[in-house]
């Protein structure tokens, strides 16, 4: 539990703080005033004045926000530095720039990765590198390092092997299992489980992963690619969520705090490959075109550059309305997908 609190308040922090960071970053650079810097809501625990820009950490951290003048034209105390005042070009970098930041993390948790570890290869080596939690080889005692030995009775040398011969057990039928830690033999029993969204038997358990050193270049290469390739599977995922929205799985903060934690009991690494997926889901939600979401505001601006004046004050409150409606509706969705997966289930 409590590696769990820790991993998620260290993902949560670092891409709140990327985020703002890209919002406040340009906003500066743009000629605004900004009030407040912020990670987090409710009480604060530290704050700190510099200059013009109060910077505060704040009790919860699942979030943060940046205080700039003149967000709301009735009430620009800034004058000409105020957001309103700008032209709608630098207010629409400064919206964009907080989902560029989330963009721009993963590339750079990856190469920091490859240049300092290398690139990950799953092992062909039958020794576990994680665990499924609440599934069969959790409950059986086996853990991350285990090598495993036999299954069924049958000799495992390579962990394809371990995969042909789940394929080849009786589900929900316990089956000896024979393993190797700190030079000790141990043999335990796990039962075979069938998902019915892979539509194959799982034991709970996944492959170690071996890492090649790369050089600097090589590295960013990595990095550039392999960040693209997930960015192009979440955009896919997405449009089919859209197709078939009934069957979407859809976490909030505690099923995120708990995968997390899960990430980080297999190591550092996994948290923060599991903190550069985050970020860019981040990224994209960020920037769909829903009130209250930095893809509306976009909206918004890209309209009043079309008819060159800002939309009125009642329709901008009557979609910011519509828009925080539809994000509490689904963040109460996703909190109660979460509860019925992590808690009840």
């Amino acid at each position: 539990m409590i590696i769990t609190i820790i991993s998620a308040i260290f993902v949560f922090g670092l891409l709140v703080l990327v985020h703002e960071f890209g919002h406040f970053f340009t906003a500066k650079l743009t000629g605004m005033r900004v009030d407040e810097f912020a990670i987090g809501f409710g009480p604060k625990i530290f704050s700190k004045k510099y200059g013009e820009t109060k910077y505060s950490l704040r009790a919860i951290p699942l979030g943060g926000f940046n205080d700039i003048a003149g967000m709301d034209p009735s009430d620009n105390q800034a004058g000409d530095r105020g957001f309103c005042e700008k032209p709608v070009f630098s207010r629409m970098i400064v919206i964009l720039a907080g989902s560029a930041m989330n963009f721009v993390l993963p590339v750079l948790l990856f190469f920091g990765i490859y240049a300092t570890v290398g690139v990950g290869k799953v092992s062909t080596e039958p020794v576990i590198g994680g665990l499924i939690s609440g599934m069969s080889a959790e409950k059986a005692g086996l853990k991350a390092g285990d090598r495993i030995l036999t299954l069924d009775g049958e000799k495992i040398s390579t962990w394809q092997e371990i995969l042909d011969k789940t394929k080849t057990l009786e589900p929900n039928k316990s089956v000896p299992l024979q393993y190797e830690r700190n030079s000790q033999v141990t043999e335990t029993f796990v039962t075979p489980k069938f998902d019915e969204s892979s539509k194959r038997k799982l034991l709970g358990i996944q492959s170690s992963v071996v890492y090649e050193p790369k050089s600097l270049g090589e590295s960013w290469t990595a990095a550039m690619d392999h960040t693209k390739k997930i960015l192009l599977y979440m955009l896919d995922a997405l449009a089919n969520l859209f197709k078939a929205p009934s069957e979407a799985e859809l976490s909030g903060p505690i099923g995120i705090a708990q995968m997390a934690g899960q990430a980080a009991e297999t190591g550092l690494i996994p948290l923060l490959n599991f903190a550069a997926l985050l970020s860019l889901n981040l990224g994209i939600i960020n920037l769909l075109p829903v009130p209250a979401l930095d893809g509306g505001h976009f909206v918004g601006l890209a309209i009043e550059a079309v008819r060159g004046k800002p939309l009125g004050a009642k329709a901008l409150m009557y979609t910011q309305r519509a828009g925080v409606a539809f994000l509490l509706m689904l963040t109460l969705y996703a909190t109660t997908n979460d509860l019925i997966r992590v808690v009840w289930k």
